[in-house]
């Protein structure tokens, strides 16, 4: 037993850094027990220095002194679960008890994947849960965690109520864990303290009997988490997390949990995936059910988005890296055959095809009965968007890899030369920038300021009506990256593995987050969270005002192209061949 303390890290004079001081005194009169409360203590100690999860606290030091030992821990802002069940007016709605129990469930399986050995919380409760200022959970007092070893039994130790039948006999598994969650979400759902009651009595306190706002997908849901028998709960926790996420599908509440997903690298798994023939590098579009993406294997292709079953695909000449546009029920996008190829969204038949003298990785823009796309020979286009005839093409100086912005009757687009264009309607220069380098990046739009990259390792803010420079930021590398702007920030990508956050105001750095290698995939901004792909091979997620990690999957090769994101899904491909469909 002991108490814990707001402290002050004084190591910080200048700032106010507070901690968390675990206490525990030491009054055993035994000196063997004395020695194993000791040990006990360290062994809590190191096993939080092994540990790397944003919902477990980190552990900055632990000491001791004469009969007391101390863990200084983080800080955490917020209430633990029983107090949020004690103060809440009424039931806590089920979004949010859903979200806290996914976010949970991640949590669990990173313990229980923990190498060499699995770790077994074995005290799973309300108290032990922090509520932190973001809404978020934190896992706290990890001092009877223990690494699992098969067939190990040891003494009873959990709390009464929530631990599971076996824990009683000194066992306890990763189903000991699952149990006492579900006793977890029992409580808070129906705010009938398990304590109270008999010992595994759930079944004659159901919960929609108590609170007949919760649906009958979640209380099935708990119902299996609270088996007497392990075998008949859940099999692993991941699957408790996969049928949590189901009941929020199934109700509606899916939209109201997306700050509930996994932070576990290893913990994502795909809605589905499809495998195409060649590396996927371009970005996909979704238009009444489907999803069409381009890929190395000269191949578009049409999937079903909800379970990415194959519809049909139409086979170019050659690669293509270009993220289609969509324009009256027909499908626009270029090839490195040199082609502007438009295909019927419900056929996939050829509806006409454009040639240029080049290879075409510039993605199409539709506007104002209009397609406009670069090329490698140099052109900005311009084709009549029903009959596929040049209106005109305007000469730069370099291949045009960028996607045009077009708004306000002007066409903006860089060029591998490092210049910027905005040209009109009819095809004349209106004003032109000039970078040090290649401009790869397409542009983004807020108010009257476009914001793009480059290869000089800036990224560019200038005003759209005459092209000056508004402001500059230096990356640590140049960027293919295009920038995505929400709110009053621009975020992109760089070589030197950063994904970046600039407040466009001011040019100031709000954030960046590392990622193991280049960033060449351009962020996606959906709610609160963004989305970005790196050569690394993951797909991560971030929290986008503050670039906290919320998760990461792991495709099996670089992701260069951008991901999708709609309707709570994140659909990406990957240079490992595939498409993949993630609960965003």
């Amino acid at each position: 037993m002991g108490s814990v303390y707001r402290a002050r890290d004084l190591h910080f004079p200048n700032v106010v850094k507070l901690v968390a001081v675990k206490e525990m005194i030491n009054m055993a009169p035994d000196p063997l027990v004395r020695q194993t409360i000791v040990q006990n203590f360290e062994r809590e100690a190191n096993l939080l220095a092994t540990l790397n999860h944003p919902s477990i606290p980190r552990i900055y030091d632990y000491l001791s002194l004469e009969n007391r030992s101390y863990l200084i821990l983080e800080f955490i802002h917020g209430k633990d679960l029983e107090t949020v069940i004690q103060d809440s007016n009424g039931f806590i709605p089920e979004d949010q008890v859903i979200s806290w129990a996914v976010q949970l469930c991640d949590v669990l399986s990173y313990l229980h994947g923990h190498k060499p050995d699995p770790i077994i919380f074995r005290d799973m409760k309300p108290s032990n849960v922090m509520i932190n200022h973001n809404g978020d959970v934190v896992l706290v007092d990890f001092g009877i965690a223990k690494a699992f070893q098969v067939g190990q039994k040891g003494t009873m130790i959990g709390t009464e109520g929530y631990s599971p039948p076996e824990q009683y006999r000194g066992e306890a598994n990763q189903f000991a864990d699952i149990y006492s969650l579900g006793a977890t979400l029992h409580h808070t759902l129906t705010r009938r303290d398990p304590r109270m009651e008999p010992p595994f009595s759930f079944a004659e306190r159901p919960i929609r009997r108590i609170n007949s706002n919760v649906s009958t997908e979640l209380e099935t849901v708990i119902n299996t988490a609270l088996q007497y028998n392990p075998s008949e709960r859940f099999p692993n926790i991941t699957a408790m997390k996969d049928a949590l996420i189901g009941v929020a599908r199934k109700t509606g509440m899916l939209s109201k949990i997306t700050s509930a997903l996994p932070t576990g690298a290893g913990s994502i798994k795909p809605l589905w995936s499809f495998k195409c023939e060649d590396e996927i590098r371009s970005t996909p579009i979704l238009y009444q059910g489907s999803l069409f993406i381009g890929c190395y294997d000269n191949n578009l292709y049409s999937l079903n988005a909800a379970d990415g079953q194959f519809q049909w695909k139409y086979a170019a000449e050659g690669g293509i890296v270009t993220r289609p546009a969509l324009y009256d029920n027909n499908i626009y996008f270029g090839s490195e055959d040199k082609r502007l190829h438009v295909i019927s969204a419900r056929t996939g038949k050829v509806v006409w095809t454009y040639y240029t003298e080049g290879k075409v990785r510039s993605s199409p823009r539709v506007a104002e009965g209009h397609v406009f796309f670069g090329s490698d020979d140099n052109d900005l286009h311009a084709v009549n968007v029903n009959s596929g005839r040049a209106v005109w093409k305007f000469a730069t100086d370099a291949p045009v890899h960028s996607t045009p912005l077009v708004v306000n009757e002007l066409v903006y687009v860089g060029s591998e030369s490092g210049a910027f264009y905005a040209i009109d309607f009819r095809g004349t220069l209106k004003w032109r920038f000039m970078a040090k380098r290649a401009i790869t990046s397409s542009p983004a739009l807020k108010g009257q300021s476009i914001f793009f990259g480059a290869l000089d390792s800036m990224l560019y803010c200038v005003d759209m009506k005459n092209g000056w420079a508004i402001w500059k930021y230096r990356l640590g590398k140049g960027s293919v990256s295009s920038p995505a702007v929400s709110d009053d920030y621009v975020f992109i990508g760089a070589a030197d593995g950063f994904i970046y956050c600039v407040d466009i105001n001011t040019s100031k750095e709000i954030w960046r987050f590392k990622t193991d290698n280049q960033v060449s995939s351009s962020p996606a901004i959906y709610k609160d969270s963004l989305y970005c792909g790196s050569v690394d091979g993951y797909l991560y997620c971030l929290e986008y005002r503050t670039g906290r990690l919320r998760w990461k999957f792991e495709s099996k090769g670089a992701i260069t192209g951008s991901p999708l994101v709609f309707d709570d899904i994140v659909y990406i491909g990957s240079t490992d061949h595939h498409v993949y469909a993630l609960f965003a």
